[in-house]
């Protein structure tokens, strides 16, 4: 399925898309070295934003959920993937333990995990889910929309190790963000891999620490192809203890968010881009139903609507936020008169896919993250071509391979950002 975009093959981000494939045997090089000194996350999700001019990530999921709007035939990839992943950290596995989130109730995480369970049984594992969550005590039976089950069980923990009622894992794969803490039952597990690692979850990791990763990784990138980090970089800033109740931090939001402004204005004069610059408030904490904030004029922005737009996720105490400022990049891509945007989706080091997420009522430089998006599946059904040189603008291997630039690369940062705050590394600061 090649889904019917207005601007995904005839946008104007040709300049960078050219770049690209002329550079494709320095790109993979350049891929293979970082890999050689840096490990990937087992899985994640990126999403994108194609503004025509330059093509950025604008948020790194490390639990991904979407992994059901993968189109079929890029399932192979993924079971190949999946088996390169496992192979490098425990060769002798053979029963994997998914841990799903505890608010799997929807229909489409139902099919996410369908999915997930299909491509680890294809890769050679046996399968089974246990939740974390306190309140279960007996497996559950849960009805997916094609009519299948999935049985989640109480995790079964012994000493050191976690597991089942006669399920013992090699292999621990959390898809929960933990958004809401470490369960005790995660903790102090030593004779097990879990994947991915505890300080990856939303109770200690930051966008902003990403986002550094993201721009070191950017920057050499960027050099290896001799162009402005921009076009592929959004800025982002920082702010610590902001009540969105009261005036304490909102002057901290403000001055960033006018810094912030000025700086895009000078990038717009420099590349001649006839557009109104914005930026994006949102909370440094991730997870399910952060807000996201939209400012064009700090006059705008006041308490109140701040307050709004960092209503606390699902899960997480409301009170003093981190908060992060990033440049805003709008979306030029639509599908049937909708606003869409690319989800770029990976296993170990491998694209193994992605899906549009679309929206009808939503602007270019809104978030469409909401429950009332749709998912198109991104057309990788072409992936078993390769991108040519010679049809820059026209070709949807080549679309899809400069999306798959820019997700690796973002995955990349997520290694380096994991790296740097790992609790147990001996320079971890």
């Amino acid at each position: 399925m090649v889904p019917n975009l207005v601007t995904a093959l005839t946008g104007p981000i040709n300049e960078l898309e050219q770049r690209m494939l002329e550079s494709v045997p320095a790109i993979e090089r350049w891929f293979r070295l970082e890999w050689m000194e840096h490990t990937p996350t087992f899985y994640c999700a990126v999403d994108l934003r194609n503004a025509g001019y330059r093509l950025t990530p604008v948020d790194t999921d490390l639990f991904p959920e979407g992994f059901n709007h993968l189109t079929p035939q890029m399932l192979p990839l993924a079971v190949q993937a999946a088996m390169a992943a496992i192979e490098k950290i425990c060769p002798e596995a053979k029963n994997l333990l998914l841990v799903p989130s505890r608010h799997c109730e929807s229909a489409s995480y139902l099919e996410h995990l369908q999915r997930l369970v299909q491509i680890f049984t294809h890769a050679g594992l046996n399968v089974r889910l246990g939740s974390a969550d306190p309140g279960l005590a007996a497996p559950q039976v849960l009805k997916a929309p094609d009519g299948g089950e999935l049985v989640v069980e109480p995790l079964l923990r012994q000493r050191t190790r976690l597991g089942l009622k006669d399920f013992d894992p090699c292999t621990i794969l959390l898809n929960d963000d933990l958004r809401a803490g470490v369960p005790r039952a995660l903790q102090n597990l030593y004779e097990q891999y879990l994947l991915p690692p505890l300080h990856a979850g939303w109770a200690t990791r930051r966008k902003s620490r990403h986002f550094r990763s993201y721009e070191e990784v950017a920057k050499k990138f960027s050099k290896l192809m001799g162009m402005d980090p921009w076009l592929i970089n959004p800025m982002v800033a920082h702010c610590g203890e902001v009540d969105a109740g009261s005036e304490q931090g909102l002057e901290c939001v403000r001055a960033h968010c006018e810094t912030m402004l000025a700086k895009q204005r000078r990038k717009f004069k420099e590349y001649a881009i006839a557009e109104r610059p914005f930026v994006v408030v949102k909370a440094d904490v991730g997870g399910l139903g952060a807000g996201v904030l939209t400012v064009r004029d700090v006059r705008e922005l006041d308490g109140e609507r701040l307050q709004r737009a960092l209503a606390r996720p699902q899960g997480l105490e409301p009170g003093v936020s981190e908060v992060i400022i990033q440049e805003g990049v709008p979306t030029c891509e639509r599908i049937e008169d909708a606003t869409a945007e690319p989800v770029v989706c990976t296993i170990d080091r491998y694209v193994v896919g992605g899906y549009y997420r679309v929206h009808d009522g939503r602007g270019s430089d809104e978030s469409l993250q909401s429950p009332q998006a749709r998912y198109v599946p991104l057309a990788f059904a072409e992936g078993h071509l390769l991108p040519a040189r010679a049809k820059t603008g026209a070709s949807a291997p080549n679309r899809f391979y400069m999306y798959g630039v820019i997700g690796r690369l973002a995955m990349l940062a997520a290694a380096y950002e994991l790296e740097a705050t790992d609790p147990d590394a001996e320079d971890y600061a």
